[in-house]
């Protein structure tokens, strides 16, 4: 994703960003192409960052790679009991 940063001058984007503010805006080009104006807040943009951090998504991935729980049998095993 890509932020570009919007001038005081550009009346027109500015009065759509202030709209956003109030609610989402779906904005509908000459072609068609319909894009959805959001406002996001502090928690989206964490979560953006997060995942652009490529060490901790190489981390987390292989950690979910592993084994998640063990058996009661396998525990038994690894505590030399019963």
């Amino acid at each position: 994703m890509k932020t570009i940063q919007v001038s005081r001058q550009a009346r027109t984007l500015n009065a759509l960003l202030q709209r956003a503010r109030r609610e989402n805006v779906i904005l509908r080009a000459a072609d068609g192409n319909e894009f959805i104006l959001a406002e996001i807040d502090d928690f989206s943009r964490e979560i953006e960052l997060t995942r652009q951090n490529k060490q901790l998504m190489k981390l987390l991935a292989s950690r979910a790679r592993k084994k998640a729980t063990i058996s009661l049998e396998e525990a038994k095993q690894e505590l030399d009991i019963g």
